[in-house]
Order: structure tokens, then sequence, then C-alpha cells
């Protein structure tokens, strides 16, 4: 897999490295997964693509790159460490990233080297084959990627680095169909899993989804030039017109003949990952037809519902709580407050993380409003819990601010399950709702109450008035309920045991 040329040096190691996060006990949360970003039939389209990628940030902070073609330089990339703001604004950068066609990726390590991310693992991915070279910007994770490595090396490939979606690279090189677009249907059939991928040929910008349509992709149009994006947040960015959202097992191809349509795979119930609207997607975003920040209100204003709470101020654990919180406020008529101020500054401390600093970690990040905390019975309302590590912390801040109460409303059901489809998360006994009952948990937090909403609740606050389908759930779930829409096959094969059925 040669890599495209680039008159740019990379460095030989990681100065983004989130590890100072874990050591300060900030990284209590599911990891976003990735985000993707392709433009075609504009004029320096790769300063478009890294404005997309600065409005999908938050789909991932450890590294972004960007591949462009131009039909007299050819294939050109640029691959970097850290914000996109920090390394795509210059014009040194931009102005070897020409041409009308680019395709760019934010990466947080869901496969591969966790926390020891190598420029190699940084995407989009380069290959050269017999009808041309062609580029790759993947999100989500390939389930039998391992599988497919060792088949493939087996075979003769010889992989560069340790991310998943480089398997989808060789697949197409050892594809014997007649064209790139071909040769990626051709590779995908062989990959399980969850996947949205944006690719470019020298002139075509690709874009497909699996049959499931776990990960987001959307289509936009940009005066004469079209734009493929995971949210239309990204869109909105750079002046396009949101069009329509992929379809799930769709594979778009944009070229000199505008916008083609295939649907090369076998069609499946779609599964959409239900916690996009729970916390991944920015709440500026719009996900099947519905506002993520409209929906993240509802879910507020259900959990209010399902665990009324006597109270004198509902306050977010800034900033996913926040729509939430909202809701919460206004079906509940207990007043909204900003309780809690987050600094939007916090990063690698000066101080070398001892002991003591690491249990200062949270208050690095998150400070409590202490005159309109104090004497008051508060309700806290958060995204999620995972390992409980955060939450606990940040209940001692209230209670050390003189809150007379403190009660926790989490706007999704209990995470009891990893997932193996695009996010980072804890191995199941590291989760806090495996081993524990809402009870049992309160306990742990130490905290006067704990709800967290139904999984029937959170389908009411996406648009299901009836609830989950127990037999055909709309959404995948996994991460609640356990029940995997695509078996885990390369986790199964290392001991990994799925929910026995009921």
């Amino acid at each position: 897999m040669p890599p495209c040329s680039s008159p740019s040096l990379m460095p030989a190691a990681n100065p983004f490295d989130t590890s100072h996060l874990r050591d300060l006990g900030l990284d209590d949360k599911l990891k976003e997964e990735c985000g993707v970003f392709g433009v075609v039939g504009v004029s320096d389209a790769a300063n478009f693509v890294a404005l997309g990628l600065h409005a999908l940030q938050h789909r991932g902070q450890e590294a972004g790159g960007i591949v462009s073609h131009d039909p007299e330089q050819g294939f050109n990339n640029a691959r970097r460490f850290g914000y996109v703001r920090d390394n795509f604004t210059s014009q040194k950068v931009m102005e070897t990233l020409p041409g009308p066609l680019a395709i760019g990726h934010v990466r947080y390590s869901t496969s591969g080297s966790k926390g020891q991310t190598a420029i190699r693992d940084v995407q989009p991915f380069f290959g050269e084959f017999s009808m041309g070279g062609a580029a790759i910007a993947h999100n989500g994770n390939i389930t039998n990627a391992e599988s497919l490595k060792r088949e493939l090396i087996e075979r003769g490939s010889i992989f560069q680095s340790t991310s998943d979606s480089e398997c989808i690279i060789h697949l197409m090189a050892r594809s014997l169909q007649r064209n790139i677009p071909e040769r990626m249907e051709d590779a995908l059939r062989r990959v399980e899993g969850a996947y949205s991928v944006v690719a470019m040929n020298q002139n075509q910008l690709i874009g497909v989804r699996d049959p499931l349509g776990v990960r987001p992709l959307v289509l936009g149009k940009i005066g004469d030039g079209w734009a493929l994006s995971s949210e239309t947040c990204a869109l909105d960015i750079i002046g396009a017109d949101f069009v329509r959202e992929i379809e799930p097992g769709e594979m778009v191809v944009i070229g000199n003949n505008g916008v083609e349509s295939h649907f090369p795979f076998r069609p499946q119930k779609p599964r959409f990952c239900i916690f996009e609207h729970v916390y991944f997607s920015r709440p500026d975003s719009i996900l099947g037809g519905r506002s993520v920040y409209e929906t993240r209100e509802a879910i507020g204003r259900e959990l209010a519902k399902e665990s009324p709470v006597e109270a004198d101020l509902v306050c977010p654990v800034p900033d996913s709580g926040t729509p939430a919180a909202i809701g919460f406020s206004l079906e509940s008529g207990i007043p909204y407050a900003m309780g809690i101020i987050r600094n939007q500054y916090v990063g690698r401390t000066f101080i070398e993380p001892t002991e003591h600093i690491r249990n200062m970690g949270v208050r690095l990040k998150l400070n409590v409003n202490r005159a309109l905390i104090r004497g008051k019975r508060v309700i806290l309302v958060d995204d999620s819990v995972v390992r409980g590590t955060t939450s606990r912390k940040i209940k001692e801040m209230i209670l050390d601010a003189g809150a007379k109460e403190v009660h926790f409303r989490i706007a999704s059901p209990p995470t009891a399950w990893p997932c193996f489809y695009g996010v980072d998360t804890p191995q199941r006994e590291k989760l806090l709702a495996a081993t524990m009952s809402e009870e049992e948990m309160r306990d742990h937090l130490a905290v006067d109450s704990l709800k967290f909403i139904s999984l029937d609740g959170l389908y009411r606050a996406v648009g299901q008035a009836g609830g989950r389908n127990q037999e055909c759930p709309q959404y995948c779930d996994a991460c609640f309920s356990g029940e995997y829409p695509v078996v885990p096959a390369d986790m199964m094969a290392k001991g990994f045991e799925m929910k026995a059925a009921e």
C-alpha cells in the first residue's frame, strides 16, 4: 500500500497522546468513533474538507488527514496528529493539497494501536491499482478484520498499519473487477460490522454505507459540486445544502455524470446506532429527519416523566447533558441552572500527574457554581454512566459546594455491554452497569437517587411512539440490550460471550 506523494514531513511520535486525560480521570466517556468528509467539483476542495473536518472534530481528536487529487499533480496527502485547527489552517499546508476532489478523516482509535497511534494508522489510506489510485476514509469498525487480515497476509499482502480499515484496500487490490467502485463493492461484500466509507479515485467521489446503516453518512450540494459527510453540521460550515442521507446498503458514485446510486448488498432491516442521538452527534445535526437537539430535549422530558424527584434545580453535566437537562426542566417545572461550569481550554497539564493531581483532574475541566448550588437539592443530568469514576467526583464537588441533596438522572439506559461497531468502550467487566444493579450503582456513587431512562423511553424520545419492538428493534442498541445485530466474530474468537437468548 504505497503512500501518495506528500511534500510535508510527518512527526515520528504522537504529540497528542490522550493518556493525560486518562491520567487526570477525564476519559470516563464512550469515545466518539471517527468522522469522514469528502468534496468533489469545487476549486481547492481540500480547503472545504478541512472546514468539514473541523465541524466533525467531536468525532475524533487524536489525528486527521486529507487526500486530494489534482489532474496535473496527481494524488497528495497530509496526515497529522492533533486538532484540525492546528494542522489544516495554514496556507503552506493547504497549498500542498490542490485539486477539485478531496476526502478527509478525523480519528479516535477504535481499533489498532490505542493510545499509541502511529502516523501509519492515520486515514485516509491510499493504494495504487492497475486502473489508478484510490483513497478511503472509514467510520465504523470491521468485526471480522483480524480473520481477514490473517487470510490476506497468508496470501502475500503486506500491511502498513494496525487499522481494520486497511483490509478494504487489500481486498480491493485482490479484486478482479474492472474499476474502483466495483472493486470497492467486491471488497465490502467480505466485510462484516459497521462502516460508512468516503472514498475517491482520480475523478470520482464515492460514498458507501453498510447494509444496517449503523453509522451516519449524508449527501450535500455545494454550487456545482457535491459533498459527503458524517453529519449535516459539517455541510452547514461550508455552505452546502443538505440533500439526503445515504441509505443503508447504498453506494453513491459522484463524477461527471452527477450522482449515481447503487444498492449492491443484500437488503436488511436498518439498525442505526441509537447512541448517535444520545451523545455522539453534534446537537445542531439532523439524524433521520430529526433535530439531534430536539431529540435530546425529548429524552430529558421522557426522563422527567419516568423518574420525577422533588428538587430545587436541574443542572446539566456539560456539555453533552445540556439539552436533556433543559427538557427535564421544562417537563418537571423545576428551574434549569448552570450549576457546573466547563473549562473549554483543559488540556495537557504542565504538572506531573501525581496521585494528588489526578484527584484534581475533574476540577480542571469542571467547576461548581457555588453561590447557585449552596443549600439546594440538585438534579444532575448526564448523558451516560460508563465506569462511574467521573460521576463520583462530580457528586463530591457538588456536595463540597454545599448542596443539600444530589440526584442523578441519566439520559440513556445503563451501558452494560461493549460496542464493536466503531465506539471505543471498556471491557464489559469495567462497565459499572455490567456488574451492578441500579440500586447498587446508586450506593456506589453515594447519591440520594439515581435513575436511567428506560430503553422504551429512549425509543419514544427518538420518535418510536410504541417504544422498543422487542422482536425487531429499529435501532442498534447493543450497548444497552446486549443484542448485537452483527456477530462480533473476532471478539467471539477471543472468548467474548454474547447475551444468552431469553
